[in-house]
């Protein structure tokens, strides 16, 4: 996993990188982070950076307060049609986004949302495997505290946001990491959903300038590893609380 980032790094911050036919040559070669400059200066780079933390951080936030939601719902509720409702959200995590490119294409058409940041932010506010994941943590919860609440007059809005939101923490930070990640990562949609250059996210604005610099790696690899900063901070920030998130309920006492 850290060799393609290194290999990544260390052709970032050569000039000609292709120039050299061996390791060895590549490694000795000046080091320079002009790379580094022009990539962030250059073909609208700042913007393509800028959409793809405001699209991905409208979909986390959207994601956690409505699998919130809909996990509680599913969890505690009961309501007629429940075991249905909750089996199609599990089919839907079976079919393959490919299948669904067409429609959703269509569909985006039709709403007039083609070009705009309705169409990379609306369809994606909630997740199949986000309300799962929440669903199965409440329910390895114990309602204590909630019936308790119930029977104090408390409401099912603040039980949900001051009893069970608090107690959701870690799965909530493993959705809200994971969301983030996939959705600043994302490209098939966002390239389907954008033709212009003010409303491309970041993986298409690479693909795009890959083409336009003729495969210059240095500057590739330089915006490939602008690219990829908030993913590794935000993994070295929060990997104690994707772990704990990932293992609740592994253990009993």
């Amino acid at each position: 996993m850290v060799f393609p980032m290194a290999w990544m790094f260390v052709v970032s911050v050569k000039e000609n990188a292709e120039q050299y036919s061996s390791l060895i040559e590549l490694l000795s070669a000046p080091v320079t982070f002009q790379n580094y400059l022009d990539a962030w200066k250059s073909d609208n780079f700042l913007r393509y950076f800028m959409n793809s933390a405001l699209v991905a951080s409208a979909v986390t936030a959207g994601n956690v307060l409505f699998c919130l939601w809909s996990g509680y719902a599913f969890a505690r509720g009961t309501f007629k049609g429940k075991k249905v409702l909750f089996a199609t959200i599990l089919f839907v995590l079976i079919v393959p986004q490919q299948v669904i490119m067409i429609p959703m294409y269509r569909l985006m058409a039709q709403l007039g949302w083609i070009n705009t940041y309705w169409s990379l932010i609306i369809p994606w506010l909630v997740t199949p495997f986000g309300v799962f994941l929440v669903k199965q943590y409440l329910e390895s919860m114990p309602s204590d505290m909630e019936d308790a609440a119930r029977i104090d007059g408390a409401g099912e809005w603040y039980i949900l946001f001051r009893i069970v939101a608090p107690l959701s923490k870690p799965v909530l930070t493993v959705l809200a990491i994971y969301t983030f990640l996939s959705n600043w990562n994302s490209f098939l949609y966002p390239f389907l959903f954008t033709n212009d250059e003010a409303h491309r996210t970041l993986p298409v604005g690479l693909a795009f300038y890959l083409g336009k610099q003729s495969i210059d790696w240095g500057h590739l690899m330089a915006g490939a590893s602008i690219a990829a900063l908030p993913v590794i901070l935000i993994f070295a920030l929060f990997q104690k609380s994707i772990i704990q998130g990932l293992t609740a309920g592994a253990l009993k006492e």
